[in-house]
């Protein structure tokens, strides 16, 4: 089982070297990392292609002109791994907020489900005890108030950026029809999902604050979130389940 992880990074400098051993330290025989990196001014490309060349069977590292969006980045990143014959296709980001140790699970829970989320909002799921009120009131209304009434999501946690996906779910979306391109993408991601009739396992993560670094949840993305979520409604108000064979 080929097993791809894809992370998109903008000023990941100094987490993308520990990021990449904790990964190749997993017990997967057959495992590869793509970073997609928007040009990071902080010389993360720059860093992972060296890291590269120390793996170059294991690790592949695009550049991207600017920093073209978080969406953008997944679903270049998804078609890489792809054409490139993964079995499974992990996402996550590089700030360590996800952690590797929970991968080996998530692949093995895919032997029975087709998509595993990393959630911090199912029983046993956490989140960093250092996030203010105001940060986790604003998760919490994102998940469990905005998108479930609009878009009637199932997922206690639309919003998470931590899933596994098997090869056949990336197959069948159509990345060319996917609007959202900052985090509001997690919640189109897991509205498709459903919509399509995959099975869904959220699974408890603990959610540790970003180590280093600054967060990328700017103003304007938070404005996107709001009003993308209407446009995913009206976008896919006709998609049709996928006929799941019995």
């Amino acid at each position: 089982m080929k097993i791809i992880i894809v992370i998109p990074t903008y000023n990941e400098a100094d987490n993308i070297e520990n990021m990449t051993n904790a990964l190749f330290a997993l017990p997967f025989p057959d495992r590869h990392l793509i970073i997609v990196d928007d040009a990071s001014p902080d010389g993360t490309g720059e860093l992972a292609d060296k890291l590269a060349a120390q793996h170059p069977q294991e690790m592949t590292v695009m550049h991207r002109s600017g920093k073209l969006g978080l969406g953008t980045a997944y679903a270049k990143g998804f078609q890489v791994a792809l054409d490139m014959g993964a079995d499974v296709i992990v996402q996550m980001d590089a700030d360590f907020s996800h952690s590797p140790e929970y991968i080996p699970e998530m692949v093995q829970q895919l032997e029975n489900y087709d998509v595993v989320v990393g959630s911090r909002y199912v029983p046993g799921g956490q989140v960093d005890e250092r996030w203010s009120w105001w940060r986790y009131l604003l998760s919490w209304w994102a998940n469990h108030a905005y998108a479930r009434l609009i878009l009637n999501i199932k997922a206690q946690d639309a919003t998470a950026g931590f899933k596994a996906f098997r090869r056949s779910v990336l197959e069948e979306i159509d990345f060319s029809r996917v609007v959202s391109n900052g985090y509001v993408f997690q919640v189109e991601i897991a509205y498709l999902c459903q919509k399509l009739n995959f099975s869904i396992l959220e699974m408890p993560i603990y959610f540790e604050d970003r180590r280093i670094g600054q967060s990328k949840m700017s103003v304007p993305v938070k404005v996107e979130a709001v009003w993308r979520v209407w446009q995913i409604f009206w976008r896919y108000r006709q998609l049709q389940p996928r006929k799941v064979e019995v």
